[in-house]
C-alpha cells in the first residue's frame, strides 16, 4: 500500500515546555521510541485503519469505542542541532518533540467532511449516525480550543504560502530506495519573522484573501507554540509522485521567496513568471487527484 500523498507541516516543541501529567506522558513515549519520520504517513494510515477495522468500529482513531481517549499517541523527535535557524532565534532545548494528534486532526477532518459531503456519501462512509457523529467530532475540535495540533497537512499538493516560512538553501532531500523525502525545517522564531512580512506586503499587494488569508491562519497557528520550538515542512507522501529529475526542477521555495520580493517591489512581471513556473510544476501533481 502507498503512502498517502499528503506534504505536512510540523511543529516540534521543546520536551520540557508541556506541563504535567502531559510532560510525564510525552516523555514516556519518547522513552518507547518515536516514530520513524520516514515512516510517518505509513504510520498514520495503519492507526486509522486500525481505528476503522476493530470491532466495533471507531469513529475516531486515538480512542476506544465509547470515545474516552487512549493516550497521547505517536510523537516524532528531532534534535536542536537539525533545525538551521538565525542568529536571533533559539531552538531547544531538546528533545523536541511533535505529537501527531491523531485524534484531534481526524475530529476536524471529520467535522469539514460532514459539511461538505453530500448526504448519500455521509451515510456510506459512516458506522454511526450522522448526526451522532457531528456531535462526537465537533465536541473533540472543541477541546483543542486552548491549544492547537501539531500538524497541519495538505493532500496530493502543498500550499504555496507555507515555502514562505523556510529558507530555500536548507533543503534536505534523501533519495534512498524506501527513505525518499524532502523537507525543510527552521527555528520558530524565524519562520513567525517570515510569515509575517509576507502577509504584510501580500496584504497591501493582493488584499486579504487568498494566499494572505492562509498567511493570516499560519502566523496564528505558530503563535500557538513555544517560541523556542522548530518548524518543519515535509513534502511526505508527495515524492512518491517525483522523479529524480522533478526534485532536481523543483525550485518552489526560491519561486515563493522571489514573489515575495517581487510584491515588496510592485513588480508585476516577475510576479507573474515566478507563478506561471510554480503553477506548471504542481499542476501535473494536483491534476492526480482528479484522476484518482
Amino acid at each position: 500500500m502507498p503512502e498517502p500523498f499528503v506534504a505536512y507541516l510540523r511543529v516540534y516543541e521543546p520536551l520540557s515546555s508541556f506541563d504535567a501529567p502531559l510532560h510525564e506522558e510525552l516523555a514516556a513515549v519518547v522513552e518507547r521510541g518515536p516514530v520513524d519520520p520516514f515512516d510517518a504517513g505509513l504510520r498514520e494510515q495503519d492507526v486509522w485503519l486500525r481505528s476503522q477495522l476493530a470491532a466495533p468500529p471507531r469513529l475516531l482513531p486515538g480512542e476506544t469505542a465509547d470515545g474516552d481517549v487512549q493516550g497521547v499517541g505517536d510523537v516524532l523527535v528531532l534534535d536542536p542541532k537539525e533545525v538551521p535557524s538565525g542568529p536571533a532565534a533559539t531552538v531547544g532545548p531538546g528533545p523536541l518533540v511533535c505529537p501527531l494528534d491523531l485524534r484531534g486532526r481526524a475530529a476536524a477532518a471529520l467535522v469539514g467532511f460532514l459539511g461538505d459531503s453530500e448526504l448519500p456519501l455521509r451515510t456510506a462512509a459512516l458506522t454511526v449516525p450522522v448526526e451522532q457523529a457531528k456531535v462526537r467530532a465537533s465536541a473533540v475540535v472543541s477541546e483543542l480550543a486552548g491549544g492547537a495540533v501539531h500538524v497541519l497537512s495538505s493532500t496530493w499538493t502543498v500550499p504555496l504560502p507555507w515555502f514562505v516560512l523556510v529558507d530555500p538553501e536548507e533543503r534536505c532531500v534523501f533519495t534512498e530506495p524506501d527513505r525518499r523525502r524532502v523537507c525543510w525545517r527552521v527555528a520558530m522564531a524565524d519562520a513567525r519573522r517570515r510569515v509575517a512580512r509576507a502577509h504584510s506586503i501580500a496584504r497591501q499587494s493582493i488584499g486579504d484573501d487568498g494566499p494572505t488569508r492562509i498567511l493570516r491562519e499560519t502566523g496564528r497557528w505558530l503563535e500557538r507554540f513555544h517560541p523556542h520550538s522548530a518548524v518543519e515542512l515535509d513534502y511526505g507522501g508527495l515524492v512518491q509522485l517525483m522523479s529524480t529529475s522533478d526534485l532536481d526542477a523543483d525550485t518552489s521555495a526560491e519561486d515563493v521567496h522571489a514573489i515575495v520580493d517581487a510584491m515588496e517591489a510592485d513588480d508585476a512581471e516577475e510576479v507573474a513568471t515566478r507563478y506561471e513556473a510554480l503553477r506548471d510544476f504542481w499542476a501535473e501533481f494536483a491534476s492526480r487527484e482528479r484522476h484518482n
